[in-house]
């Protein structure tokens, strides 16, 4: 066994009793309120990523499941609780924070490999019984890691449409944003989106399979595509979307009542038509979809951002996959406006990082400086520029 630890900063689990730093979050009665839920539906382990339902690299606060069950806040893990053990997977950036973070009712796996998931479930989990999880929040690759990981064990991969830690977190579960979403001046996109609108229509035209219908589920898709801009999630100006696009209509699945007037204004201006965006209930996607597949159609998506949820709903013959949505790649070009664009908000950038080096030379030597002191004030250089709507990610501050 490893020496006991000299650090008082990270858990002791072999220690009697056990010691946990202040960072340590207890998550006793979470673990027990999940396994209720489980038991409910049968599950015998249950897997929790750590991302949301648009494969987003940065989540809101209300999509943190594996933090609010683990205590573990680092960016990516996995953890799957069975009713008497609980584990956590994570890669070496994080070990440290989650010794800081986990209480002794979990157990750290230092790898991220769905091979060593499965090797656990196997492990813990007996043969014929249930491993779940929730479709809408795993890629369709992840999916069939995991299905491949457990093929032919005799444990069975089961997709639960109700989310267990959902229901386990009940009304503390932070509230989904009602901040407005806004149309982007058209001094910023170079391209209005009844063009970006023309111009994948053109694709699906021109594609050898005649796709009848696009499907976006990358929370960037959408914004670019309507030149629509929110704060759902920190730091990424984008809302919680989806859009089915088909060659005569559109239909745009978000929380309508958050829209300005003049974003709603601009997206009803083609109606009624083949430019009419008909906004639909942000939950009512996968019900449209069910519909519209009845039909003979083809549905084009990028594997990339869609989960096996969505994926799962839509017949194989009727799929047409790629990688990337055709709105990902138009998006990935940049028109001659949006290039100008970029090289001034850069300079507007540089000018305040400029300002802040020289700040430094003058505030370092005077003692007056540490890294959390130096990374407000750069924030607020940024903001100072024209334009700005802060930073990209939290500042990365240090020295030495």
């Amino acid at each position: 066994p490893p020496a006991p630890s000299t650090r008082n900063d990270i858990r002791d689990c072999s220690a009697d009793p056990p010691y946990l730093p202040p960072t340590a979050t207890n998550t006793t009665a979470r673990l027990a309120a999940l396994r209720g839920t489980m038991r409910t539906h049968g599950a015998h382990a249950y897997i929790v990523p750590s991302t949301d339902a648009h494969m987003s690299e940065y989540i809101s606060g209300r999509d943190a499941r594996l933090a609010w069950l683990t205590g573990f806040s680092g960016s990516a893990g996995t953890a799957v609780v069975t009713q008497d053990k609980a584990a956590l997977w994570t890669d070496s950036r994080y070990w440290t924070q989650a010794e800081r973070e986990l209480d002794c009712n979990w157990e750290l796996q230092r790898t991220t490999s769905i091979e060593s998931i499965g090797m656990w479930i196997l492990k813990e989990v007996p043969a014929g019984k249930n491993v779940s999880l929730d479709p809408f929040l795993f890629s369709i690759d992840t999916w069939n890691s995991y299905s491949r990981a457990l093929h032919g064990s005799g444990r069975t991969l089961l997709p639960l449409e109700t989310n267990l830690v959902d229901q386990a977190w009940g009304d503390q579960r932070p509230l989904p944003s009602s901040s407005e979403i806004y149309s982007l001046p058209a001094e910023f996109t170079g391209s209005s989106w009844q063009e970006k609108v023309a111009e994948i229509r053109q694709r699906m035209e021109q594609h050898v399979r005649r796709p009848t219908a696009v499907l976006l589920s990358g929370l960037e898709e959408t914004a670019w595509l309507f030149n629509l801009r929110g704060d759902d999630i920190p730091y990424n100006p984008v809302f919680y979307s989806y859009t089915l696009l088909t060659n005569t209509t559109i239909s745009l699945f978000v929380e309508g009542s958050r829209l300005s007037a003049a974003a709603r204004e601009s997206l009803r201006s083609g109606c009624p038509g083949p430019l009419c965006v008909e906004l639909q209930d942000y939950g009512q996607v996968s019900s449209h979809l069910r519909r519209y597949t009845q039909g003979n159609v083809t549905v084009w998506l990028g594997t990339e951002y869609t989960t096996y949820g969505l994926y799962g709903i839509i017949p194989q013959e009727k799929l047409l996959e790629e990688n990337y949505s055709p709105v990902m790649m138009a998006k990935a070009v940049k028109n001659a406006h949006e290039q100008e664009m970029l090289r001034a908000a850069h300079v507007r950038d540089a000018v305040a990082v400029i300002q802040y080096l020289l700040w430094l030379e003058k505030a370092v030597p005077q003692g007056q400086v540490d890294e959390f002191s130096g990374a407000q004030h750069i924030d607020a250089l940024r903001w100072a520029q024209e334009h700005s709507r802060g930073p990209s990610f939290h500042s990365i501050s240090a020295s030495g």
